[in-house]
């Protein structure tokens, strides 16, 4: 510890002798600054939580009997294909070989000009419920816990009648990136309805003569 030296005058004619103090450090901005430390470091560990993709998987049947897959609406119906160097195609409708001709494929991207305007333009009315109860809450008109708003929110999408049934379906060229990005596309665009199947024989042929 340091000293600080004080000279200190001594009697009339008399030599000065030099008195020694102690140093004393205050520690008060320490400690002000420890508890703005502490703050900063809980908010930011609050804040950074770990982003996951939730994905419901189908319930297995415990009977283990085949059955034949649902029956879903052909004008709802709208296939995204997923395939090498980030390509991405879509078509409406089903393809049946045996009723030609076959759909158009078109080609597209993952700008917000791309699949997104596709997906948005189909699933107009549900997105504009769920974007109108959601503007609801941010301007506080509305004032309801995040637990009753989520099933606000699931409850619209199951009565939801009229938007698309997406199928995304993924070849061996695609990349895993592509997947997990037309999924958020799903959640952006607030899509009530999509699965994820494999590539059927005829869309394999389908994208042999797909533009390029």
């Amino acid at each position: 510890m340091g000293e600080i030296i004080v000279e200190e005058k001594g009697k009339k004619g008399g030599k000065r002798q030099a008195k020694k103090h102690s140093t004393r450090i205050d520690m008060t901005p320490m400690v002000d600054l420890m508890c703005l430390l502490i703050t900063f470091f809980m908010l930011t560990t609050a804040f950074s939580k770990p982003k996951v993709m939730v994905i419901t998987m189908p319930e297995k049947d415990p009977k283990d009997e085949p059955k034949d897959a649902p029956r879903i609406s052909s004008e709802r119906t709208l296939n995204i294909l997923l395939t090498a160097d980030h390509k991405v195609y879509y078509y409406q409708g089903m393809i049946d070989p045996k009723k030609p001709p076959m759909p158009e494929l078109i080609k597209t991207d993952f700008s917000k000009d791309g699949i997104r305007k596709v997906l948005l333009l189909r699933n107009k009315d549900l997105f504009t419920k769920i974007a109108d109860y959601r503007n609801l809450r941010v301007t506080g008109k509305l004032v309801v816990a995040d637990t009753t708003a989520d099933s606000e929110i699931k409850r619209f999408k199951k009565e939801d009648k009229k938007g698309p049934i997406i199928l995304i379906k993924a070849d061996d060229k695609a990349k895993y990136k592509d997947m997990v990005d037309i999924i958020d596309e799903m959640a952006i665009c607030n899509v009530a309805s999509y699965a994820v199947v494999d590539f059927t024989p005829a869309e394999t042929e389908l994208l042999k003569n797909a533009p390029k």
